[in-house]
């Protein structure tokens, strides 16, 4: 079972993932928003999924960036709340509008509308708030899982299910296809699921994540919305847990997005993503998210609601 590393998650591990010098393109590109007038920016796309859709969590991490562009160095957010509205049209940009909506003494509140075609695509709102300190204190025990050096990859996974031979072929293909994406984060999954034999489980699963490349201590900020684009990667997918043996998935999409962030992480670290869905129902499923330090310390809550329609089963014949 997992042992914990000692000190801060944000200065806990000296290495840099991948070698050292390499800059994460969430930084550089996803995340590196073009400054158009006076809170207005404009967003590039990095990595759009299979679904021809932009991926959800780019756009809260953008929205997010913008936010961060509006409040004062001293002030850290300290949550979201997002509504996406339409799909995300990966063949043109997307506009950030930010309104300074409160600046308080001690918290302040950005609104951002991401458009596209004139239209939003995602209303989010964040709040901010000078670090203070106080004498209550609590949270959850992390749970006790193996380390991330002791598991495999999600691309050393695939080409371990690529080499079976009685792979069907239908699977074969969406596997290639999913190893031929540049995702710009890395993730090991602690108990990967059985989707190939299509066996219910519990809607629940863990998997350590990260962003690929160097971040380095920077503003804590641009951690922040880091970890506000890999929250939402495989999120929506744990309420389906229970239901792949009965139902085939023809639609599912994000219909909203809230974080609270904790205490300082980095999001080029390694941390423990702990998803739990408690409720599915009404084509809609609830899921729920704990971002740990690797050394037990709870950084960040997620909640995402989202649309999931499935094909439903054939009906049996009446005797």
């Amino acid at each position: 079972m997992a042992a914990r590393s000692e000190g801060s998650g944000a200065a806990g591990e000296a290495a840099a993932p991948g070698g050292g010098d390499l800059r994460s393109v969430l930084v550089t590109s996803v995340l590196n928003l073009e400054p158009l007038d006076l809170d207005l920016f404009r967003g590039r796309h990095y990595w759009v999924p299979v679904s021809r859709r932009l991926f959800g969590g780019q756009i809260v991490g953008q929205a997010l960036v913008a936010a961060a562009k509006a409040v004062g160095e001293e002030l850290q957010v300290h949550s979201l709340h997002c509504y996406f509205v339409r799909a995300g049209d990966p063949s043109v940009p997307v506009l950030y509008q930010v309104e300074r909506t409160r600046t308080g003494q001690s918290f302040s509140v950005r609104s951002v509308k991401a458009v596209q075609h004139g239209k939003p695509i995602l209303i989010c709102q964040a709040s901010f708030q000078e670090t203070q300190s106080s004498p209550l204190q609590h949270q959850f025990h992390m749970p006790d899982v193996p380390l991330p050096e002791e598991l495999l990859t999600q691309e050393e996974l695939i080409q371990k299910y690529l080499q079976d031979p009685n792979l069907l072929e239908k699977y074969r293909h969406g596997l290639t296809k999913m190893l031929a994406q540049e995702v710009p984060i890395e993730m090991k999954p602690v108990n990967p699921p059985d989707f190939f034999h299509r066996n219910p489980q519990e809607p629940k699963q863990l998997f350590w994540v990260r962003a690929r490349g160097h971040i380095g201590d920077c503003d804590m900020k641009l951690h922040c919305c880091v970890a506000a684009y890999i929250s939402d990667y495989a999120f929506l997918g744990t309420a389906l847990l229970p239901h792949y043996h009965r139902h085939r998935v023809r639609f599912m999409v994000s219909l909203d997005h809230s974080m609270w962030f904790h205490a300082p992480f980095r999001a080029d670290h390694w941390m423990l993503y702990e998803c739990e869905s408690p409720w599915a129902g009404g084509s809609r499923g609830l899921v729920h998210g704990r971002l740990w330090r690797r050394d037990g310390v709870l950084a960040v809550s997620c909640a995402q609601e989202g649309v999931i329609r499935v094909q439903e089963p054939p009906s049996k014949s009446k005797l």
